[in-house]
């Protein structure tokens, strides 16, 4: 029997490949999706991406999401770990069994979501984990994956890089030492469309800010 799934959702490249191979994975029945949203930005932190972008790729992906909400901006751990404590009791009420994340190769990460989710009976698992970061961006971009760069880190890019679509052309244009699927938090990303989209999200480009070392930019669903 297929086990009832959560992807964490970020509104990035990873998390959406992550739904796809999910899908295609006859072990897993992917339910919905699940997002951390500030409550004083409705935004997704680092993505900085809006409640309502997210709404739309739930609608073109045709699953649920499921939100949470933290209380202010900064957030302590403290805070943000009650907050996941209240979700996944939710998630045990809905009979999840899995939660997947897109999560690539960082162990401390990892380490840090299994010791969190240890003894709540809900699997974590990483559909991606391991793979070689510029073979999976390349496999991504081949299959249609469309994704705009919503963050960048001020030390490894130029802010000139935020808001712009993610290319072949541009991830090869990257500083040696950058990981091509931006892992270290180089980039973080919104996607608008792929194979796991019904539709595309249509998406105009606002302002691009710069503050605490990086660059945002605001994209808005038309």
């Amino acid at each position: 029997m297929k086990k009832k799934t959560l992807v964490s959702w970020s509104s990035g490249k990873d998390c959406a490949w992550a739904l796809q191979v999910l899908r295609q994975d006859p072990n897993y029945e992917v339910i919905g999706l699940f997002s951390v949203l500030s409550e004083p930005t409705d935004r997704i932190a680092m993505h900085t991406t809006r409640k309502a972008l997210i709404d739309r790729q739930a609608q073109a992906i045709g699953l649920p999401v499921h939100y949470a909400y933290l209380p202010q901006a900064p957030c302590s751990n403290e805070v943000y770990e009650s907050v996941m404590r209240q979700a996944v009791a939710e998630f045990k009420s809905l009979s999840i069994e899995c939660m997947a994340f897109g999560d690539l190769f960082l162990e401390d990460i990892r380490a840090y979501r299994e010791s969190k989710m240890a003894g709540t009976g809900i699997e974590v698992i990483f559909p991606l984990w391991n793979q070689p970061t510029g073979q999976l961006m390349a496999s991504m971009l081949e299959a249609g994956l469309e994704t705009y760069i919503s963050s960048v880190d001020l030390k490894a890019l130029p802010a000139s890089c935020a808001g712009k679509k993610l290319t072949a052309e541009l991830v090869a244009s990257f500083p040696e030492g950058v990981d091509p699927c931006g892992e270290n938090g180089e980039t973080h990303t919104i996607v608008v469309n792929g194979p796991m989209f019904a539709e595309r999200i249509e998406i105009e480009l606002g302002e691009v800010t710069v503050r605490d070392g990086y660059a945002y930019a605001d994209l808005i669903p038309r």
